[in-house]
């Protein structure tokens, strides 16, 4: 009898992190690798933010908070949501997490029994199923491909809706695509998602200010306030404020469900970091003008990328909305010859191709749900994007 849960058999390691250890377990080795693993921006904490934290501590703010956030961090996320997405909510709808995986891990177990489904469309973030699985849930997944623009249609969405349905995970802009739905799309879900009552939406946010050009975005919520009392609306501070390990993820909701995931929180992780709560507040209070350079910054990059990887033999990268990934198809490579000898059947032999040759660390589609593809994130610096895409050209052109 083995001493681990059965229930480990039903998930799998963070591909995504698996890559980036792989990454930096090859530099340390002294090899020469370029990673593009990672979903993390590479621009530092604002100073101000910093600062926030700093006096926090010297404030003696060290001690235990409320389980699910401070009041002034709960005031900033409310005034937050009102402010940038027209949403209105009490401190009692509000919940503070260690992270947005936090946030969909707490909102999951409270809410799912076993046979409840999960509508997650493909490709999707690596975490989304397994956390479903963990909560005892069946993920049941509906495919938007390259000719939908990575988008989920209104159409597919209702055939996958059964009486079992319990949740919607709704990710725009998307990882891995970026792919970001417009106002329009949205209410054309939301028209079928009215008819469905017993089906609540779980809308993940985490880059909406990570979006090109005039695309304006919108939440679920704000888009289709019919269904509203029945969407948790997700966001964090760890993507757009460049605060991935200070671990501080929300959520706005229905109370009945805010207060079930407090429940959980309190026989978990307790209370979120009382520092990165004091953070938190600055980053939301505080000055926000940074956040378009930032946006611009990123869009500059996936210019650079699309055109580099659009020239590669044999791939197709689509130009997205939003995030800092692209997805492109490695259709044209599969059945390939590397000048090794060995044959490119999946994204996997892709990946592993060009980064074991090349030195170009990049995630596989299979991953996501969806093949054959790979992830690129460019939330790196403009000489390295250059220098992995130009590897990635010289991978494609040695195929044969």
């Amino acid at each position: 009898m083995s001493f681990l849960s059965s229930t480990l058999d039903r998930i799998k390691p963070s591909p995504t992190m698996a890559v980036t250890a792989k990454a930096a377990e090859l530099k340390a080795a002294g090899k020469d690798v370029i990673g593009l693993g990672a979903g993390e921006p590479d621009f530092d904490t604002p100073d101000n933010i910093k600062e926030a934290a700093i006096k926090a501590i010297w404030d003696g703010q060290t001690k235990y908070t409320k389980v699910d956030g401070t009041p002034a961090c709960k005031e900033a996320i409310i005034a937050k949501f009102k402010r940038e997405n027209d949403l209105t909510f009490d401190a009692n709808q509000i919940t503070v997490n260690s992270g947005g995986k936090h946030t969909i891990y707490n909102a999951m177990v409270a809410t799912l029994n076993p046979g409840d489904e999960v509508l997650i469309p493909t490709p999707y973030w690596v975490s989304y199923p397994d956390i479903v699985l963990l909560a005892g849930g069946t993920p049941v997944f509906i495919e938007a491909t390259m000719a939908t623009d990575f988008k989920m249609t209104p159409e597919a969405l209702e055939a996958a809706i059964t009486p079992k349905t319990k949740w919607l995970i709704f990710n725009s802009p998307s990882n891995p695509t970026g792919a970001a739905y417009t106002e329009a799309e949205i209410q054309a879900l939301g028209e079928v998602l009215k008819r469905h009552e017993h089906v609540w939406v779980f809308a993940d946010d985490i880059y909406e200010h990570i979006v090109y050009g005039d695309f304006e975005f919108k939440t679920m919520a704000q888009a289709v306030p019919e269904i509203a009392h029945r969407t948790l609306t997700m966001n964090g501070v760890a993507k757009a404020y460049a605060m991935t390990g200070w671990r501080i993820g929300y959520a706005g909701g229905d109370a009945k469900l805010i207060k079930a995931m407090a429940k959980v929180q309190s026989q978990s992780t307790s209370n979120p970091c009382s520092i990165s709560q004091a953070a938190t507040v600055e980053a939301l209070n505080g000055p926000q003008d940074f956040l378009s350079v930032r946006a611009a910054a990123f869009h500059e990059r996936q210019t650079l990328v699309v055109d580099m990887l659009s020239k590669a033999e044999g791939l197709e990268c689509p130009t997205p909305e939003g995030a800092f990934y692209v997805y492109p198809s490695v259709a044209g490579c599969i059945g390939k010859t590397t000048p090794k000898g060995k044959v490119i059947k999946t994204d996997e032999d892709f990946v592993t191709y060009i980064l074991e040759d090349f030195g170009v660390a990049a995630v596989q589609g299979e991953a996501f749900g969806l093949s054959p593809h790979f992830r690129v994130s460019y939330a790196t610096s403009t000489e390295a994007l250059m220098e992995a895409c130009g590897r990635i050209q010289d991978a494609c052109s040695q195929l044969k």
